[in-house]
C-alpha cells in the first residue's frame, strides 16, 4: 500500500536529517521535493499546494530541541498534517437503535461495489446484525449471481426480483426486511462506466424513497484523480455520508487517498485491501498516515490478531513452548490463524520499518498454502514426531501435497530450526514481557 509514496517521501526527508535546525533554506528544499512527490502520486494540485503552505508555516521558527532532530520533528509536522488532510478521526456508519437500518451501497461500474456490499455484511454480521442484501444492481447480471455467491460464503439471504427494474427491488426489499425483522438492509445499487443522469436519478429516487441512513460511495481508489472526480459528481447529486476506499492494496501512489477527504468534504469509512471478504478495515486517518511514513500501524496488526487469535489457545500453546513440545500441528493453527488476518503483504505492512521495503518484494500468500498442503499430508505421528520422516515418507508426503522433495527437506528443516530457537526461548524462561499471558485478548 502506497509503497511509492512511502519510498519517496523517506527519500525526501533523508536531505533535513542532520541537520542543526530547520531554517527556511533547508524546510524550503525539502518542501519542495515533497511537494513534487505529492503531484507525482497524483494527489490534487491544491491539495498539495495548501498542504506544503501549512507545513511550512509550522516549521519555520521552530527550534530543535535537545531530544529530536530537525528530521523527526519535520517528520512530526507532516505526519499530523497528513492525519488532519484524511480526516483526523474515525467515522463508522450509524446504526439505528429501533427499525432497520438501510444502507444503500452506490458508486461506478468496477469500483468494487457488490464485494464490498459482501464484505459489510460480514462485517456486521459478526456484530449479531440480522442482514438482508438486496440486489438493486438489475442492469449487469453477474452482479446479482456475484451477490448471492457472497451471501452464501457468509451466510446472509440476498433478496432479488426478476424484471429489471431497481426502484421496485429496493422498496420490495425493505418490505420483506421488515417483515421478517431484519435490522439491517444493504442495498447494493446500479454502476456504470462513468457518472451519467440516468444513474444518478434511479440513484436520487432510491435515496427518496428507502431514506437510509447512511449512503456509501465506493470509490476504485487506483484510479487516482478521476476517483476524486467521480465522487465529487457523485456528491453533488446524491449528497452520499462516507467514501470507501476499495483496492488499496495495489495502490501504490496514495492520490486519490490524500485528495478525496479534502476536495469533496466527506469522511473515508472504510478502506478494502484485498480479495478476501475480511479485507475490510475502518479507516482511521492516524493509521494510515503513519504506513505513509513508513512508521507502520501496530495497533491495527494488534487488533487483527484479537480477532483472530484464541486465549484458551494462546495459553495452550505457552504450555508446550515451555515444554519444547511444539509439533506440525501447532505450526498448522497458527498458519491458519495467520491467513484470516490477511494478506502477508497487508500485514507486513503494517510492521514499521518493513512497508517501504515491500515494493520490489515477491510475497507470495500461496507459499503458505503449499506449508498447509505439506503438512496435511502427513500422519498424525509424523506432525508429532517430525524426526522420524525418513526418505521414503518424504516421498510420499511430496506425492500427497503435490509439490517436491526438496520442499518437503527445505519445510522439515526449518521446522526444525524454529524448534531449536523455540527452546533456547522455554530454557530462558517465560517471565516479564516475553510471556503470553501478559499479552492478553480482552
Amino acid at each position: 500500500m502506497f509503497e511509492d509514496l512511502t519510498q519517496k517521501l523517506e527519500s525526501s526527508l533523508k536531505k533535513i536529517r542532520g541537520q542543526g535546525k530547520l531554517t527556511e533554506k533547508n524546510i524550503s528544499e525539502s518542501l519542495r521535493e515533497i511537494r513534487r512527490v505529492l503531484l507525482d502520486a497524483d494527489v490534487n494540485y491544491h491539495v498539495a499546494k495548501d498542504f506544503i503552505e501549512n507545513i511550512s508555516q509550522k516549521a519555520l521558527g521552530k527550534e530543535v530541541i535537545n531530544s529530536i532532530t530537525p528530521g523527526q520533528l519535520i517528520t512530526k509536522i507532516i505526519y499530523d498534517e497528513l492525519t488532519h488532510l484524511l480526516g483526523s478521526s474515525s467515522s463508522e456508519i450509524k446504526i439505528n437503535g429501533s427499525g432497520v437500518t438501510i444502507l444503500l451501497v452506490v458508486g461506478l461500474q468496477g469500483s468494487g461495489k457488490t464485494t464490498f456490499s459482501g464484505k459489510l455484511a460480514k462485517r456486521l454480521k459478526e456484530k449479531n446484525r440480522k442482514i438482508l442484501l438486496a440486489a438493486a444492481d438489475v442492469y449487469r447480471p453477474a452482479a446479482i449471481d456475484q451477490l448471492k455467491t457472497l451471501g452464501e460464503q457468509i451466510n446472509v439471504p440476498v433478496f432479488s426480483l426478476e424484471e429489471k427494474n431497481a426502484r421496485k427491488v429496493a422498496a420490495e426489499a425493505l418490505k420483506f426486511a421488515k417483515e421478517k425483522n431484519y435490522d439491517t438492509l444493504i442495498v447494493d445499487t446500479a454502476g456504470r462506466l462513468h457518472v451519467d443522469e440516468e444513474m444518478m436519478t434511479e440513484v436520487a429516487e432510491i435515496k427518496n424513497m428507502l431514506n437510509p441512513g447512511e449512503i456509501l460511495f465506493v470509490v476504485d481508489s487506483m484510479t487516482g484523480q478521476d476517483a476524486v472526480n467521480s465522487a465529487k459528481a457523485f456528491n453533488e447529486k446524491v449528497n452520499y455520508d462516507g467514501i470507501v476506499l476499495t483496492k488499496l492494496d495495489g495502490d501504490a501512489r496514495g492520490g486519490a487517498a490524500l485528495s478525496i477527504r479534502q476536495v469533496v468534504g466527506k469522511p473515508i469509512k472504510f478502506i478494502s485491501n484485498g480479495e478476501k471478504l475480511s479485507d475490510l478495515e475502518v479507516f482511521y486517518p492516524e493509521r494510515l498516515a503513519s504506513r505513509i511514513l513508513g512508521k507502520g500501524d501496530v495497533v491495527s496488526l494488534v487488533e487483527k490478531a484479537q480477532e483472530n487469535f484464541d486465549e484458551l489457545e494462546a495459553e495452550r500453546l505457552e504450555e508446550k513452548l515451555k515444554k519444547n513440545k511444539f509439533d506440525f500441528d501447532d505450526f498448522l493453527k497458527q498458519i491458519k490463524a495467520i491467513k484470516k488476518m490477511g494478506s502477508l503483504s497487508s500485514l507486513l505492512g503494517m510492521i514499521p520499518g518493513i512497508g517501504s521495503q515491500l515494493k520490489n518484494a515477491n510475497i507470495d500468500d500461496k507459499a503458505l498454502v503449499k506449508v498447509e498442503a505439506i503438512i496435511q499430508s502427513m500422519t498424525f505421528e509424523e506432525r508429532a514426531t517430525p524426526k522420524i520422516l525418513n526418505g521414503g515418507r518424504r516421498k510420499r508426503i511430496a506425492r500427497g501435497s503435490g509439490t517436491s522433495v526438496q520442499d518437503v527437506n527445505r519445510l522439515v528443516k526449518q521446522f526444525g530450526e524454529m524448534q531449536k530457537m523455540m527452546g533456547q526461548v522455554a530454557r530462558k524462561g517465560f517471565g516479564g514481557g516475553s510471556s503470553f499471558n501478559n499479552f492478553k485478548f480482552n
